[in-house]
């Protein structure tokens, strides 16, 4: 088979969240890969810094600051990215995460946990309406506006960033499960309706992989060790460990690629097997 249909070259790729921990590292593997990378942040200083280490090994990239819940700053970026490059390939939707205070401080509920004041009954509307629009607005704006160019092209690939919770919820986090159970739905739904004109849209589900943003929960603030609720996770990930960035990398290049030009509608699990584990 001709390793043309994997090709990124000459693609222009736009990754949402671009700058972050996980992201970072993979805009700048597309780069190195031929893509020209667009980094799209609403932390501008370090997405340009990214573009610009990127730039000065040899590859393409460009940031520019970016809210994915301001549909005109939205539209913007894609003038921008039309101005100056005419056309996009692919979107990665990378931008989202959790709230700390839409978390409860138990797995399970007891009687005294629920008269707690950060129990299940307690928690802020406002923050689980947060995490569900960066999570869930946060992927459907990206896509309404960017999936116009890939429409007039009749071609283009979208990548949505799920997660093990939106087919197993996770304990402690209603809201991110939630909000990632509806990145998925929203993925398939979308897959069907943009078909027929040629866009592709699919979601990767990473398991478990250590950020700034889950680190409170997965390791011992003190002692850097894990935390009984990370040991728990490596204890039902038959790969025994946590994911690394670099691990996201091959399903993303195939999903933006010839490669996969006849699947969509797809979540590709990438956790090491903990999805496949009873637990026994």
């Amino acid at each position: 088979m001709s390793q043309k249909i994997f090709s990124l070259d000459n693609s222009v790729v736009a990754v949402t969240g671009g700058s972050g921990g996980l992201f970072g590292p993979t805009c700048r593997y597309l780069a190195q890969n031929g893509a020209t990378v667009i980094i799209l942040d609403r932390m501008v200083d370090n997405a340009q810094a990214l573009a610009s280490s990127i730039c000065d090994e040899g590859g393409k990239a460009v940031a520019l600051s970016c809210n994915v819940l301001d549909r005109s700053v939205l539209e913007s970026c894609r003038e921008t990215i039309m101005q100056r490059y005419g056309k996009l390939d692919g979107l990665i939707n990378a931008a989202g995460g959790n709230n700390p205070k839409a978390t409860t401080p138990s797995e399970t509920a007891s009687v005294d946990d629920l008269m707690a004041d950060n129990s299940f009954f307690q928690l802020p509307q406002e923050a689980f309406g947060q995490v569900f629009d960066l999570n869930l607005v946060g992927t459907l704006l990206p896509s309404q506006v960017f999936s116009q160019v890939m429409v007039k092209q009749h071609a283009g690939s979208i990548v949505n960033i799920a997660s093990m919770n939106a087919i197993r919820p996770l304990t402690k986090i209603p809201a991110y499960s939630a909000a990632k159970s509806a990145v998925l739905n929203l993925t398939q739904w979308m897959a069907v309706h943009l078909a027929p004109v040629g866009v592709r849209v699919n979601a990767i589900s990473p398991g478990f992989f250590i950020t700034e943003q889950n680190r409170f929960l997965l390791t011992d603030a003190v002692t850097g060790e894990y935390s009984p609720r990370g040991q728990k996770v490596i204890a039902h990930t038959p790969m025994a460990r946590f994911g690394e960035s670099a691990d996201l990398w091959g399903a993303i290049h195939w999903l933006l690629t010839d490669a996969s030009r006849f699947v969509t509608g797809s979540m590709v699990a990438i956790d090491g097997g903990f999805s496949s584990y009873s637990g026994v």
